[in-house]
């Protein structure tokens, strides 16, 4: 009785709405966990994922039951729900082959993605595909040969009002849940697979088509005469390369290590533990950061904002800033034209270019991004052994990151620039069970600052290794290795909990003390040379490309550049902070608030020069800041001609690297110039050495409590 109650009820519109937002969301589940890998890592996050498919399914199907005449509302409904379940099937099959969802400008390039596919679009398939579509045609002719009846009585129209209503209810408090479990997840977008987590691929690409329209507003609006200023206040802020560096590192592989997470205030700093006993932390990036062979700035300041360490990169090889609102890369990253560093040293100096990450691909839209910047090549998780054991949330741990990159660093062709991309140090600083743990945790009541250090300690025994590496393969003296933080570990809302391992009292710290907080590493290592040293220069990672093109020999003045070469004896040593904030070597300026970096007191009467000064210095910020926004919002290096080409993205295939790679040395033979083909056609893997904790220290140390020293 039940049963043909239930088949009554489906011959209804409402029991056949349902019938359909029903398979949707059993299918949306079913490639949420078969198809997709999304990362979930709590139970919430499982919740979320249960329920995130209903409220756009709801509120598209409802719009057919606003239309009264049968035919035409069953046909409209059939319509949606083929477009929902093709949406989802096209992202499968996208997913499948890119590790990433269909954007926009996918969907509206889609010849460029069916020739992406290419011939191995039929081997994407899978034989339980037609779980996906099947059900399209069998509905169809269900309701043609009227085995399933379609009902001439319309749905009321305040029920079709309260099914609306409840779709949006649903929606709302899904965003809800997804805020409590990811905090601005809409402002700060890390990647698509977030949303999709989290409010399900219909909120994606709606999501995806408002930022592709503002974006596209953007660049509408903007127009040649508009690289005419930024030309005129790039021109007017180049600062002169310092002959006696200029061209020192030329011909140099480049090898930026990006050090997660690292602030200066790690470097030199030593923990006590409970017996007295100092440890500390990073040894071997304070040896270098004090050596000869290392040009080191010990007043660098990170520049990013909702990007963080997309951000980061945004400036360190584009030096221009992030987005005001949101990340760059995610936004805009595969939309925009850039002149980066790939492009520039590659079309100049003939670099390979490479980037190394053991995370997820799309994290920070970084697959699309790094083809416009003009990387060769992405290393990214899946050409990575990562499993449960070594690697956490954020990726492979550091160690077998580094040992397991070299299999692919060794066979590009020389010279070449890369990226190392390490995760390790990253929030929320676990310790590790795998033999690598043993370093002291700090005694606060914040655990998240209690681990900081020892994942900092790891952080640098995984540096020291990769170098060590290097020196035996005989990359070490023929490379210029870049050493950067890319942004604070510990919060401004933690900083009071870390105050009294720094000697300062809680109730003492202020904005000033954060601002400061605010420095990360930034070394520049050439084996080999004798006159490196400290630096004081104030600077910020807008600075870093065009130091960088001058220690390469490569004249920074045609590109549209807004940092200054941190060793000109011309730098103006002014940082913007993406707020509009700045910091100068006298003065740090918060909002009205300036502040003496010697004592680090408040002016409270600036008096009339002083107040003139700090006015001229915020200007030349705000214009630095709005300089940016022109080049990003507006895309405008497209119109700018320098003698550089354009960067093609369809032209970079990030598959298959190493056979590419491999191919290459083939082709070249005696003239590759890759160390596989330089060592005799045999690898270097073997040359690599790691070793746990344990192996590096005898004793287990103890918990450590607030006492700490600090140089």
């Amino acid at each position: 009785m039940k049963k043909e109650h239930y088949l009554n009820w489906l011959q209804t519109r409402l029991g056949f709405f349902v019938l359909l937002v029903s398979l949707i969301w059993a299918k949306s589940l079913f490639a949420y966990h078969v198809d997709f890998n999304l990362g979930i890592e709590d139970r919430l996050q499982y919740f979320i994922l249960l329920i995130n498919p209903f409220a756009t399914t709801i509120f598209l199907l409802a719009t057919a039951l606003y239309i009264k005449k049968t035919k035409r509302s069953y046909i409209v409904m059939m319509l949606l729900y083929s477009a929902l379940s093709l949406l989802l099937f096209c992202n499968i099959l996208y997913y499948r082959e890119f590790t990433d969802f269909m954007t926009i400008n996918t969907i509206l390039g889609a010849g460029k993605v069916a020739s992406g596919l290419g011939e191995s679009a039929l081997g994407l398939l899978r034989l339980y595909d037609f779980l996906y579509l099947l059900d399209i045609p069998l509905l169809a002719l269900l309701l043609a040969t009227k085995r399933l009846t379609m009902n001439p009585t319309p749905i009321r129209l305040r029920w079709s009002m309260a099914i609306t209503a409840l779709a949006c209810l649903l929606f709302w408090g899904n965003l809800q849940l997804a805020e409590s479990s990811r905090y601005g997840l809409l402002q700060r977008t890390f990647s698509s697979s977030h949303i999709v987590k989290y409010l399900g691929i219909n909120v994606f690409t709606v999501y995806d088509g408002i930022q592709t329209y503002q974006a596209n507003q953007n660049r509408a609006q903007a127009s040649e005469n508009d690289v005419v200023g930024i030309k005129e206040y790039v021109t007017a802020h180049h600062a002169k390369a310092n002959p006696e560096t200029f061209g020192i590192a030329a011909n140099r592989n480049v090898i930026y290590i990006h050090l997660e997470s690292l602030q200066q205030f790690v470097i030199d700093y030593k923990l006590k533990d409970q017996q007295g006993i100092e440890h500390e932390v990073t040894p071997f990036l304070n040896s270098l950061f004090h050596g000869a062979e290392t040009f080191s700035f010990e007043n660098i300041f990170h520049q990013v904002k909702a990007g963080k360490t997309s951000d980061a990169e945004t400036l360190l090889e584009n030096s221009f800033f992030g987005l005001e609102q949101g990340p760059l890369f995610t936004q805009l990253g595969d939309k925009n034209t850039f002149q980066a560093a790939p492009a520039i040293l590659n079309q100049v100096a003939g670099y390979t270019s490479a980037v190394f990450h053991g995370n997820a691909g799309s994290f920070w839209n970084r697959n699309e991004t790094y083809k416009r910047f003009g990387y060769d090549y992405f290393f990214d998780a899946k050409s990575y052994d990562v499993t449960k054991s070594n690697s956490f949330q954020y990726g492979l741990h550091d160690k077998p990151f580094f040992q397991q990159s070299v299999q692919y660093l060794e066979h590009l062709q020389q010279p070449f620039y890369t990226k190392m991309i390490a995760v390790s140090n990253h929030y929320p600083y676990a310790t590790f069970d795998d033999g690598d743990g043993g370093f002291p945790l700090a005694h606060t009541k914040d655990t998240t600052i209690n681990g900081y250090f020892a994942t900092a300690n790891y952080l640098d025994k995984a540096v020291e290794e990769f170098f060590n590496y290097l020196k035996a393969s005989g990359l070490y003296e023929k490379s210029l290795i870049v050493l950067y933080g890319d942004h604070y570990g510990i919060s401004d809302s933690r900083n009071t909990d870390l105050a009294e391992l720094l000697g300062k009292a809680p109730m003492q710290w202020g904005n000033f003390d954060n601002a400061q907080m605010q420095r990360v590493p930034l070394m520049f290592h050439l084996p080999g040379r004798s006159d490196g040293g400290v630096d004081t220069t104030y600077g910020g990672q807008v600075d870093v490309l065009p130091t960088l093109l001058s220690l390469l020999g490569i004249d920074s003045s045609p590109y549209l550049q807004l940092g200054q070469d941190l060793l000109s004896k011309e730098n103006e040593q002014l940082v913007a902070f993406r707020n509009g904030n700045f910091v100068t070597p006298a003065y740090t300026v918060l909002g009205e608030n300036i502040y003496l970096n010697q004592t680090g007191q408040l002016v409270l009467d600036p008096g009339e020069e002083l107040t003139q000064d700090v006015s001229h210095l915020r200007q030349k910020v705000q214009r630095q800041l709005a300089t940016s926004d022109l080049m990003t919002n507006g895309d405008l290096l497209r119109y700018y001609d320098n003698g550089l080409k354009e960067v093609v993205p369809e032209e970079y295939r990030y598959k298959n690297q190493l056979q590419q790679l491999e191919a290459i040395e083939t082709a070249l033979g005696t003239n590759s110039t890759s160390l596989f083909s330089q060592n005799g056609q045999h690898s270097t893997i073997d040359l690599y050495e790691s070793k746990s904790y344990q192996d590096y220290h005898s004793d287990q140390p103890a918990e450590v409590t607030s006492s700490s020293s600090h140089k």
